[in-house]
C-alpha cells in the first residue's frame, strides 16, 4: 500500500521553514463592510487573526514574524478609525503581553513611533524591555512604517555622519545601508504575505525585498487562518531561491551575504 499523504501542517514542518515571514495584513475594512458593520469591527477581528498567525509561526519554528500594522499613509485615515486602531494596538499589547513574555517571544516595533499617541508608546517601550532577552521568535509591529521614509532616515542618518567627518562617504555601501535599517535587524524577510487580493507591496519593507519570496492571498486578513499560513509557507518551499544566479549554480549552497539571507 501507498504511504499516507502526509497533512499540510505536518508537510510544512518537515521541511524548511522561512526564518523570516513578514505579512501585510490586507481586508480588515472589507470584511467588516461585507457583514454590514463598522470599519473598527473588522480591525478588532483583524487582531484577532494577529493572535492566531503569532501563535502559528512560534510553532512552526519561525525566527522572525513582521507585521505591517499601520503605516505613515494610513494616518490620513479618518480619526475616528486612526483612534479605534490605537486603541485595539494598545488593548492588543496588553492582552497578549503574557504569552508574550512566556513563550519566549521577543516583541519589537519600527516606524516613526515618535509619531504614536502616548498610550501606545507607554505599553510598547515596556514590553520591548521586558522581553529583549527572549531568543525563541522575535515579533516585530511595523507602525507608523514606510519603506521609503526609512531608507530615507538611513540615508540622512548617514549624510550627517559624512558632514561631521565621522564616516567617508566612500564607505557608504549596500551592506552599510542595510545594517541601518531598523526593520532588518532580524534578517531580510524569506517570505512576504499579503492577504485581501491586493497584489502590491505598498511601501513595505522595500530594502529588505530584494529577494523575498512573495505570495498573494485572496483570504481577508480576518479570515486567515493556519492553514492559510501553512498553503503560503508550502508555496514558499516549493521555489529555488537562486538570488541573481542560475539554477543549479554550486553557490546556492553557501549561506548568501546579509543583504539577501536565506533561511
Amino acid at each position: 500500500m501507498p504511504a499516507p499523504l502526509m497533512s499540510m501542517s505536518t508537510f510544512v514542518e518537515a521541511r524548511n521553514i522561512p526564518s523570516h515571514v513578514a505579512i501585510i495584513m490586507d481586508g480588515n475594512g472589507r470584511w467588516a463592510q461585507q457583514r454590514g458593520l463598522p470599519r473598527v469591527a473588522g480591525h478588532r477581528e483583524g487582531s484577532r487573526a494577529v493572535r492566531r498567525m503569532v501563535r502559528a509561526c512560534r510553532r512552526l519554528g519561525v525566527k522572525a514574524l513582521t507585521l505591517y500594522a499601520f503605516s505613515e499613509q494610513n494616518w490620513e485615515r479618518p480619526e475616528i478609525e486612526v483612534d479605534a486602531l490605537m486603541e485595539l494596538l494598545r488593548e492588543f499589547l496588553l492582552s497578549e503581553r503574557d504569552e508574550i513574555l512566556t513563550s519566549g517571544i521577543r516583541f519589537n516595533a519600527v516606524g516613526n513611533l515618535g509619531r504614536l499617541p502616548g498610550i501606545v508608546r507607554a505599553v510598547i517601550e515596556p514590553l520591548k524591555h521586558a522581553s529583549r532577552d527572549n531568543d525563541a521568535m522575535t515579533l516585530t509591529l511595523a507602525l507608523s512604517y514606510g519603506g521609503r521614509e526609512e531608507i530615507a532616515a538611513v540615508a540622512c542618518e548617514l549624510a550627517k555622519q559624512v558632514k561631521d567627518g565621522t564616516l567617508d562617504a566612500d564607505d557608504i555601501n549596500a551592506e552599510l545601508m542595510h545594517s541601518r535599517m531598523p526593520s532588518l535587524t532580524v534578517g531580510d524577510p524569506d517570505l512576504v504575505i499579503r492577504t485581501g487580493g491586493e497584489q502590491r507591496i505598498s511601501n513595505f519593507l522595500l530594502y529588505g525585498l530584494a529577494y523575498a519570496e512573495l505570495f498573494f492571498s485572496n483570504a481577508l486578513w480576518p479570515d486567515f487562518s493556519e492553514h492559510d499560513l501553512h498553503q503560503a509557507i508550502a508555496s514558499y518551499q516549493a521555489r529555488e531561491r537562486r538570488y541573481g544566479l542560475v539554477g543549479g549554480d554550486p553557490r546556492l549552497l553557501t549561506i548568501p551575504p546579509q543583504s539577501v539571507r536565506a533561511s
